[in-house]
């Protein structure tokens, strides 16, 4: 048993400093399938990359400073109802990050609403998020005055399962929109939500709606 697992021991460590030291190529055999652009340089990204979810790439689109100068329906033949690639959203930035984006984007903007300026329930929603008096506030992100309006749409029905709006994300993941939202709010278990979303409630909080 002892040198069945010395052996494992010793084939596994080989393998590492094979491939952290070693140049090495795709084989021959694998070229013509796509998959040439794949080095130790690209594996070790996938690595770093992989638990990040894609909500994390379209939640770096829309929270960034300058949201609007990069927008998906910019993005050569995309098809929102597949999974996209993080440096998609990353307008081809390779040395974004993600895992730090991920908690950057948590840490800063841990509530984001996806909304629509003339809809009646994405109003409703932001009417009882206002009145929470949360901080850090939610990101609003009007989706109708956005060039790529009907793509976000098409990406967060996929990734959310929720197709209306609002669609209200805490930490990366959707609670729905306002129905959803006001059924947390009558059965008093909204402060609890932000709180551990690392949200600070206001002392007023929501007590006049």
């Amino acid at each position: 048993m002892r040198r069945r697992r010395f052996i494992l021991f010793t084939i596994l460590l080989v393998g590492i400093l094979f491939f952290a030291f070693v140049p090495w190529e795709l084989p021959s055999s694998l070229q013509g399938l796509g998959l040439e652009g794949i080095s130790r340089a690209n594996v070790a990204q996938l690595i770093k990359t992989k638990k990040v979810e894609e909500i994390y790439g379209l939640l770096h689109l829309v929270t960034g400073d300058h949201e609007q100068e990069h927008v998906l329906s910019n993005a050569v033949q995309l098809d929102p109802t597949l999974p996209i690639a993080l440096s998609v959203y990353a307008a081809g930035d390779t040395a974004l990050n993600w895992a730090t984006e991920r908690d950057t984007i948590n840490e800063n903007y841990p509530i984001v609403v996806f909304s629509k300026t003339y809809c009646q329930f994405s109003q409703r929603a932001k009417t009882l998020l206002e009145a929470y008096d949360l901080k850090p506030p939610p990101k609003i992100i009007e989706v109708d005055i956005r060039d790529d309006g009907n793509v976000i749409k098409q990406i967060l029905t996929r990734l959310t399962h929720h197709s209306t709006f609002p669609n209200i994300l805490v930490r990366g993941t959707s609670i729905g929109g306002s129905d959803q939202l006001q059924e947390f709010h009558a059965k008093k278990a909204l402060k609890k939500l932000f709180e551990e979303a690392g949200v600070t409630v206001g002392s007023n909080g929501p007590k006049h709606l």
